[in-house]
């Protein structure tokens, strides 16, 4: 069982996840496009920064035992997001089109 402020720590380091892997991802895309020094470099500030968090609250989920066992995408509109905590394991449900958008959301607010 996940209590209010583990859920919210938790929700918060599944979009920094989904932020970093997205990023990531979008790597060698950014290489071969012409301007690639200048955009990378902002890609590049943008992940260290966003990285730091994310092992931040990974390693206060790992206190409480918490952590992400797998996402699962349901349909193109649901994923359910596989939680092993210390007493039981929790699946939580999430619409794909929210998860988009807070992770563009946290990305726009770290370029400012």
């Amino acid at each position: 069982m996940l209590k209010p402020e583990q859920r919210k720590l938790f929700h918060k380091f599944l979009i920094l996840e989904m932020a970093v892997q997205s990023l990531q991802r979008d790597f060698p895309v950014i290489e071969n496009l012409k301007m690639s020094k200048v955009y990378l470099s902002i890609l590049d500030k943008l992940l260290k920064d966003i990285t730091q968090d994310y092992y931040n609250s990974k390693r206060l989920l790992a206190k409480d035992k918490i952590r992400l066992v797998k996402v699962e995408k349901i349909d193109e509109y649901f994923s359910d997001v596989h939680i092993a905590t210390a007493g039981n394991d929790v699946v939580l449900r999430y619409a794909n089109m929210a998860l988009k958008t807070q992770v563009e959301k946290l990305l726009i607010s770290q370029l400012e």
